[in-house]
């Protein structure tokens, strides 16, 4: 995954993780690549559609913090779409462009505000994905694979 402020882009990560779920209110599952449709998110999961939050991203890194924490966590478990190692989106700002693979996707929020506590936070009191976890939408179509 490349990040671009600017015209020139640069390699700042690897995809570990794509993830998608058929309804809202479950964990993702992984899957082997997803179709990034544009004004809608990935193609099969149920956060896509034509609003600023069509993608979530979650730093790798951030996720294997938390389980050294004893989270026990697996991949999708936040409701994140892409697991991205070597990357701290929160350093970020709105409007970054990220590209992997043959997609675009742009920056259009950081963290979100927790209504309900998830079982992670249940169980940990805590969840990393309403402070560490961001939003995009797709602006150009494409495939992403995990590694790339």
């Amino acid at each position: 995954m490349t990040e671009q402020h600017t015209e020139k882009a640069c390699p700042i990560g690897v995809v570990k993780a794509i993830c998608i779920s058929d309804r809202r209110g479950i964990e993702k599952k992984s899957v082997e690549e997803g179709h990034f449709l544009v004004d809608f998110g990935i193609e099969g999961d149920a956060h896509g559609g034509k609003w600023h939050r069509q993608v979530s991203l979650l730093s790798y890194d951030k996720v294997k913090a938390f389980n050294e924490q004893g989270a026990g966590v697996d991949d999708g478990a936040f409701g994140e779409n892409l697991v991205v190692e070597g990357l701290d989106f929160r350093k970020l700002p709105v409007g970054t462009r990220l590209i992997a693979g043959t997609a675009e996707l742009v920056m259009t929020q950081i963290g979100k505000e927790c209504h309900s506590h998830c079982a992670i936070y249940k169980r940990m009191g805590e969840c990393i994905m309403p402070r560490e976890g961001v939003f995009a939408q797709v602006v150009k179509e494409g495939v992403i694979r995990p590694g790339i």
